[in-house]
């Protein structure tokens, strides 16, 4: 199953990149319709697929190719999944700092959706820490852009291009990323609110001082008397830094604050990063302004009330980035894409999970913009027969 109840008929698993180079050509010569995967962990995002003729899986591309431990770089096949690779980095005191809701996740979908959370505050992107690829075009070329290869391609900054792509305009063979030395200490500074003016003013004060933060993410959920508000800081360090910038946080804060550590906090993040995927009718990615937060905030409430949906949001608070899961009918989840799309408070709504009945009713995407024509003619000058994706991505 690919997702959205579309079945292919045939499966493909490459061994390495010359094997998947090889299914390309044979697929884009035979006009088949192809969808790549990894550990499958995003295969119901996008679009609901078109015709899909062959699935190829990178799940057999799953090694490291190089860890250069000592310029903190390392090189690693696109199917390899997040967690064996930074289990295989630890050995060396590194870490990619990426975070996932799925355990299955893998580096070719990460990078491929540009999939981030919380760590995203002090790492950025996946996109932000790759610095070469080596992709497998719709015809079987394999190209390399990026580390210390000297043009790339056609002039194209390839690894930022198939970044966020969902895989419509080349196959990820191996990616190349810059890592970072695991912290010695750790701890978080938890603060919850019951006014939402509350929290965006100690988001904005915390955001605007010289603190180290790993992750300032902000949390709305539904509660018994009323939407709760959380503030979660971060400091991921040395054990006298991380404990006296946690104490420095604690005194700025207005709400009640507690500290996390240990095992606690390992949970409390791996809980934050899942909340946007528990069951759900929906989950909408989006971006604004990271001083607009409490009009965030005061909208996502007002379009929960009209339409009778549960919201539950986690985002980056000086970052301006986050997922919102709607729990409600499929009306109630039209309706609240529609009123994200129509508000200036937010922007770049984009719906990642919804049923294939909600589907029908949003594109997923929304309306494109001035760039399309631009991705259009990347789109064609990589894929121009138009084989991959099935139609499920941006282009």
């Amino acid at each position: 199953m690919i997702g959205d109840g579309i079945h292919s008929a045939t499966v493909v698993k490459p061994d390495d990149v010359a094997e998947l180079a090889s299914a390309l050509s044979a697929a884009n010569r035979a006009r088949h319709s192809v969808v790549l995967t990894g550990g499958g962990s995003k295969l119901s995002w996008g679009r609901t697929p078109g015709r899909v003729d062959l699935v190829v899986s990178t799940g057999r591309l799953n090694r490291m190719v190089a860890h250069r431990y000592g310029d903190l770089t390392a090189t690693i096949e696109s199917g390899a999944a997040l967690a064996d690779v930074n289990r295989q980095l630890a050995r060396h005191g590194q870490w990619l700092p990426v975070d996932s809701a799925f355990p299955e996740a893998t580096i070719g979908g990460i990078v491929a959706t540009n999939d981030s959370g919380p760590l995203r505050h002090r790492f950025g992107t996946p996109r932000d820490l790759l610095i070469g690829v080596t992709l497998v075009l719709a015809d079987g070329r394999i190209v390399k852009a990026g580390g210390t290869v000297v043009k790339n391609v056609a002039g194209y900054d390839l690894g930022r291009l198939v970044s966020g792509s969902f895989g419509s305009l080349a196959a990820i063979g191996t990616a190349t990323f810059k890592l970072s030395p695991l912290a010695a200490a750790s701890g978080t500074v938890g603060v919850l609110y019951r006014e939402r003016a509350a929290i965006a003013r100690d988001a904005q004060l915390l955001a605007s001082n010289q603190f180290d933060f790993a992750a300032l993410d902000v949390q709305l959920t539904p509660g018994t008397g009323g939407p709760e508000y959380r503030l979660l800081a971060r400091v991921a360090s040395s054990p006298a830094a991380t404990e006296a910038q946690l104490a420095a946080v604690q005194r700025l804060v207005s709400g009640d604050s507690h500290l996390i550590s240990g095992p606690a906090e390992h949970d409390l993040w791996r809980d934050q990063v899942r909340a946007p995927w528990m069951e759900a009718s929906m989950t909408i990615r989006m971006a604004w302004l990271p001083d607009s937060l409490a009009d965030v905030l005061t909208l996502l409430e007002r379009v929960g009330q009209e339409t009778g949906a549960a919201v539950t949001f986690t985002g980056r608070a000086a970052v301006g980035a986050g997922l919102v899961r709607i729990d409600g009918t499929d009306d109630a989840a039209v309706t609240f894409v529609d009123r994200l799309r129509d508000d200036d408070a937010v922007a770049n709504v984009v719906v990642l999970r919804a049923s294939p009945a909600v589907k029908t009713r949003v594109d997923v995407w929304g309306a494109p913009g001035d760039s399309v024509p631009v991705m259009q003619a990347i789109k064609t000058a990589l894929d121009p027969a138009g084989i991959l994706n099935a139609g499920r991505g941006p282009v």
